[in-house]
């Protein structure tokens, strides 16, 4: 009979017996005890150390029981496939089940060296009476080649004591190092998580190969629906990557701890990121500290439908320092549209360095009354920016807004002269410019009105508590409905989301 089965009825056949031996397993800290069989909710396990003991095999699921409590990490290392993921989710009625690393291990969750791996549901602090470096989950892979297939979904991470001397700590880090074989993630999703005061990145991706002679970037990441608030540092931060997705994430209060330069949302050493329906507010610092930026050694990076405000250093980051031997290849064709932005401080676009072929087109702006704040600047990093396209935006400026290049430094300010010289080939067309401006540029087809207020609207965006976890689902729904209204009405246009692309075979990193 086998051998008149075809190739897909056998592989069906293999697959239909990898899950029929697959085994939901069960941990509870209040009723489990580890010399248990543990594949029944009368009979669980009773601690992560067993889990991480335990040869767990494709399909498997390991559910921890609500109300538990473990002062212990959670390791995973065995690898699911493709059609049967390693599952370990929250069950039963009650509080989430929590890990509390307290200090004792460097992450409270870690998935290691493994592939086709879902974590979702659980409550995860790593707090301690002193910094170090530490993390709320860990994704890693080393010398591996490709770890594909790694869920990371509603968590509640919180309390993470991390040091605020290093960017790779923090809530949830996703980190790949490949010494001896290039390793890279292909197909991570991150998404439906809330990560609350953690040192100090909130969500990061950390790689070992980002420079144009060694570059092997992660695929098909995902970063969506996530809620990070209270972050010593950055607040999402992928790195290393090709096609990036990071949609609909709200990051508020990020550089609200560490020393040095931080933003909300932004990424470093990427190729074709698309960062879309995002909210970035109350970013503390201004040392940087715009609500968005694309950095260093990375191409075409669109900013689509997000929404700043509130951000102490501005909306808009594009930077990056002149091509060199090291493998950086500077900031080049950067777009950022439809985007809106409102009582953003200090800077609202920032062009810093070797950035080209950038293009700033169809934003709102609107700075409240009162706020003195410089519109567009360039700032000088190892070189100057050339190629800059300013194109029919909207700047309604209650306050004021001034135009220049930098002529010098005050702590975490820069003091300007008008005119963008030594940058190159900055461009306005067809912008329009509602109250004050110091300066302006030549805009041949600008339309101008001096006298200018801010008219009455809904910006109420929806607010989270992130001290607990309940209603979160809820709150996501609701924020992106606002999101959505408040685009269509400020931009005049209805949201059509895109997709990410990726590096086409016959494009060269140079």
């Amino acid at each position: 009979m086998l051998k008149s089965l075809g190739a897909a009825s056998l592989l069906a056949l293999s697959l239909a017996a990898t899950v029929a031996h697959a085994e939901t397993y069960y941990v509870s800290s209040t009723i489990g005890d580890d010399r248990s069989t543990g594949t029944s909710p009368t009979q669980p396990w009773a601690s992560l150390s067993r889990v991480a003991a335990f040869p767990l095999q494709p399909g498997d699921e390991v559910k921890l029981m609500a109300g538990s409590l473990w002062r212990e990490p959670l390791t995973l290392t065995r690898s699911g496939s493709e059609n049967a993921p390693i599952l370990v989710t929250a069950e039963g009625i009650g509080s989430l089940p929590r890990i509390d690393a307290g200090g004792i291990s460097p992450y409270g969750v870690a998935i290691v060296n493994a592939d086709y791996v879902t974590v979702s549901g659980l409550e995860v602090t790593n707090d301690s009476m002193t910094p170090a470096a530490r993390t709320g989950v860990l994704v890693s892979a080393e010398d591996r080649g490709i770890t594909r297939g790694i869920r990371i979904r509603d968590m509640y991470i919180h309390d993470v004591r991390g040091t605020n001397d290093r960017k790779d700590n923090g809530g949830l880090v996703f980190r790949v190092a490949g010494q001896k074989t290039p390793t890279k993630f292909e197909d991570l999703i991150i998404e439906r998580n809330i990560v609350w005061n953690v040192d100090r990145s909130g969500i990061a991706g950390i790689s070992d190969q980002v420079t144009s002679a060694n570059w092997f970037p992660s695929e098909k990441v995902v970063i969506r629906d996530n809620y990070v608030e209270d972050v010593g540092g950055d607040g999402i931060v992928p790195r290393g990557t090709d096609g990036a997705l990071i949609e609909h994430n709200i990051v508020r209060y990020a550089g609200s701890r560490a020393p040095g330069y931080n933003a909300g949302i932004w990424q470093w050493s990427t190729d074709n990121s698309l960062i879309q329906l995002n909210e970035a507010a109350y970013t503390r610092t201004r040392y940087d500290g715009q609500g968005f930026d694309s950095d260093f050694n990375s191409r075409r990076t669109t900013f689509l439908y997000n929404y700043s405000h509130d951000n102490a250093g501005g909306f808009l980051l594009i930077c990056s320092p002149r091509h060199d031997d090291s493998g950086n290849i500077g900031n080049h064709g950067t777009v950022a549209r439809f985007n809106v932005s409102r009582n953003d401080g200090t800077r609202i676009f920032q062009i810093a360095g070797n950035v080209t072929g950038a293009l700033v087109e169809r934003n709102v702006v609107h700075v409240g009354k009162a706020m003195d704040v410089q519109m567009v600047v360039a700032t000088q990093w190892d070189g100057w920016a050339r190629d800059i396209r300013f194109r029919d935006n909207v700047f309604k400026v209650a306050g004021t807004a001034r135009y220049g290049s930098e002529i010098g430094r005050k702590g975490p300010d820069y003091l300007i002269k008008a005119g963008f010289d030594p940058a190159e080939s900055f461009r306005f067309k067809g912008n329009s410019y509602f109250g004050s401006h110091v300066d302006a540029p030549d805009d041949g087809s600008a339309r101008i009105e001096a006298n200018y207020e801010e008219q009455p609207s809904d910006w109420q965006v929806p607010v989270f508590d992130p001290s607990s976890a309940r209603g979160f689902p809820e709150f996501i729904a609701n924020h992106r409905s606002w999101m959505l209204a408040m685009l269509r009405r400020e931009l005049g246009t209805f949201v059509k989301l895109k997709q990410p692309r990726r590096l086409q075979l016959s494009e060269e990193r140079r």
